[in-house]
């Protein structure tokens, strides 16, 4: 005996297993989404160099505006801190990677630097603050007096 044949006007699609591991990360960034609704503070990409006279830092912002931007060095701590605001939009995000809200990049100096002659400069979206060495202490000898 012949079984009937089951005939579709679908088509037939691959089955995909990693469709299901999509599905199951679109849950949890949604179920993130409502237990942490404050969004957390990104640490932009940075580069440090060191000369003779000083510490450079390039500190990539691009889209930040300058007046959005603040440098602060307390003791030797230099803090960036700012917010990249987002733009409005129309329709409904399908896919979004780019980051937006507040950042921070901190980084502890060495000894030795000149915290007065600090500067900082932003061009083509990229932060430059330059920290330059204090001239080092030279040993002086001191004359010893007799009494």
């Amino acid at each position: 005996m012949a079984l009937p044949a089951m005939r579709s006007r679908e088509t037939l699609s691959r089955w995909d297993p990693f469709r299901e591991f999509g599905d199951l990360n679109r849950w949890f960034d949604t179920l993130a989404g409502r237990l942490d609704e404050a969004p957390r503070p990104w640490s932009p990409s940075a580069d440090v160099s060191e000369t003779d006279k000083q510490y450079v830092f390039e500190v990539e912002l691009p889209g930040v505006k300058r007046e959005d931007i603040t440098v602060d060095l307390t003791g030797n701590r230099l803090a960036v801190t700012g917010e990249l605001k987002e733009q409005e939009r129309e329709g409904v995000f399908r896919r979004r990677t780019r980051r937006t809200g507040r950042f921070s990049y901190r980084v502890l100096l060495p000894r030795g630097v000149d915290g007065d002659a600090i500067e900082a400069s932003l061009e083509d979206g990229v932060l430059t603050v330059r920290v330059p060495k204090s001239d080092p202490e030279r040993p002086r000898r001191i004359e010893i007096t007799a009494k």
